[in-house]
């Protein structure tokens, strides 16, 4: 059952619209602790803070860097008895943020690097991810882009956009445009119209696809009127980003189905998150989960190498056995491939189990996911 939200305004309400729960999210540590009376005596909360000026103080001391930001539809799905409460640990600033003793880089996948125009990042030949907003409606510690996101001088201009579409019309080899950022459905219907119509006239496109977890933070801004307008520049691919089974609720559910009734394609990535879905269980649950409400599994990524995030980053040998785990158990498309964005720029790695193994004669033999061996007739010429 959902947790009582207090704000500022007030107890929340059911039926907010998405711009007004976008204006009353929690930005701040005070602004939380008004909001969640009970936090300060959660398990989660003592595991993670000696007191609530700790904090206050660590939250302070972040945000130049990284802002603190979570709707009251998202916090009220946390937990209060669960030590390791999944939405309390994404959203959470820790110490551990401030001083990373393993992680360095600001931009571990040099996308600034890789940027033909500003905001424009063109690191695999074929696509360009275009980043359009550095707003979110909800900022996961985690979040790859941390550099940049939550500061609103990374928005970018007019005029950057416009050079980013000129960038993309004048390169045929271009087929994919993939729109990002912060969260492009921060911005609004027309504006978002605009820019997927331009892109729908250059002929050299073959594929749209829009990155937001709005269909996970904030639901409500999944509209009829949304739906409808992605339906006018069909086909178009929308990746969201479920990261356990506890954040599929019935709004969520409602609005992958508008989604999917406009004729969207909807893609979900999973970060593998330490002590929040790093279990074959939670990843069952979650994968089994978004099958239910229409959502491909798409991608199971390796927390990425970003400064302040080492203590979200689980071992590829866990994300190895989850995946083992799953084959056999789970219904095939509800199966992601596990990837792992090398660092430097490298780009996206499959991790995958080798099943093809050696008898004791040195021939080919393959196990299957009972760990049964079993031996073919030999590969054809």
């Amino acid at each position: 059952m959902a947790e009582q939200i207090y704000t500022k305004r007030g107890p929340v309400k059911q039926n907010y619209g998405w711009k007004e729960e976008l204006q009353n999210r929690i930005e701040s540590a005070e602004a939380l602790l008004a909001a969640l009376p009970w936090l300060p005596d959660s398990p989660v909360f003592r595991r993670l803070y000696k007191s609530a000026d700790e904090f206050v103080q660590t939250t302070g001391a972040l945000a130049s860097g990284f802002r603190f930001s979570v709707t009251p539809y998202y916090l009220a799905l946390a937990n209060r008895f669960n030590p390791f409460c999944p939405i309390l640990l994404q959203v959470l600033p820790q110490s551990l943020e401030l001083v990373d003793p393993v992680f360095a880089r600001p931009d571990p996948l040099a996308e600034e690097q890789h940027q033909a125009v500003p905001g424009l990042t063109h690191r695999y030949p074929d696509r360009v991810l275009w980043y359009l907003s550095h707003n979110c409606a909800v900022y996961c510690r985690f979040c790859m882009r941390k550099r940049k996101v939550s500061q609103a001088d990374s928005a970018p201009t007019k005029e950057q956009r416009q050079l980013a579409l000129q960038y993309i019309s004048s390169n045929p080899q271009i087929k994919e445009v993939i729109l990002s950022g912060g969260d492009p459905l921060s911005l609004s219907d027309s504006s978002l119209n605009e820019i997927l119509a331009e892109l729908r006239a250059i002929p050299h496109l073959s594929s749209l696809r829009i990155h937001t977890r709005m269909p996970v933070t904030l639901p409500a801004r999944i509209t009829t009127e949304f739906g409808e307008m992605l339906r006018k520049h069909f086909p178009v691919t929308l990746v969201t980003h479920f990261n356990h089974a506890v954040e599929i609720t019935p709004e969520a559910a409602n609005a992958v189905k508008t989604l999917r009734m406009n004729g969207v394609l909807v893609l979900n990535q999973t970060v593998l998150l330490k002590h929040v879905n790093d279990s074959l269980s939670a990843q069952e649950d979650l994968l089994l989960g978004l099958l239910r409400i229409g959502v491909k599994p798409y991608y199971l990524h390796q927390c990425d190498e970003v400064r302040g995030v080492s203590h979200f980053r689980a071992s590829t040998e866990t994300g190895l056995q989850i995946l083992a785990g799953l084959q056999g158990r789970n219904p095939g498309i509800a199966i992601p491939k596990y990837v792992l964005d090398l660092p430097g720029g490298g780009g996206k790695i499959p991790l995958e189990n080798d099943y093809r193994v050696q008898d004791a004669d040195g021939d080919p033999v393959y196990r299957n996911f009972r760990g049964h061996l079993f031996k073919t007739s030999g590969d054809l010429e």
